[in-house]
């Protein structure tokens, strides 16, 4: 027996997409987003993110993986090496998706368990000292 996959307990790609919005706006509004969209303006941009997060997010949780198809490896570690990521950082870009899971109306026990893989990839790409 198979168990459904992440993107199929919170209601597919419409629901990736609700949470990769909701983030992104909570990084545009909220001051724990300041300095994650302060990286990503000196980037290729908003809407470029906000569309790579959804591909990357997709494949993540279980779908299709877009982002792989698009942009390359989904190795994270890579994909963030040249941008510096402070432990206030992580914990910035954790709250924001933690609001962002929560306003979304993701089942909160599934909310939970995608947290926790998260936070170990957020406390992975740590690359600079506090």
């Amino acid at each position: 027996m198979t168990h459904p996959s992440v993107i199929e307990q919170i209601g597919g790609a419409e629901a990736v997409r609700a949470l990769t919005e909701r983030f992104y706006d909570l990084v545009e509004t909220l001051p724990e987003g300041e300095q994650i969209l302060r990286l990503h303006l000196r980037g290729h941009g908003m809407a470029h993110v906000r569309q790579a997060q959804f591909d990357f997010l997709h494949g993540f949780f279980g779908g299709r993986r877009l982002y792989n198809e698009t942009h390359g490896p989904m190795n994270l570690r890579d994909i963030h090496a040249h941008i510096p990521i402070r432990p206030q950082d992580a914990k910035d870009w954790l709250s924001c998706m933690q609001i962002a899971l929560d306003d979304t109306g993701i089942d909160p026990a599934i909310g939970a368990q995608i947290m926790v893989t998260f936070t170990r990839a957020a406390q992975m790409l740590i690359n600079q000292a506090p």
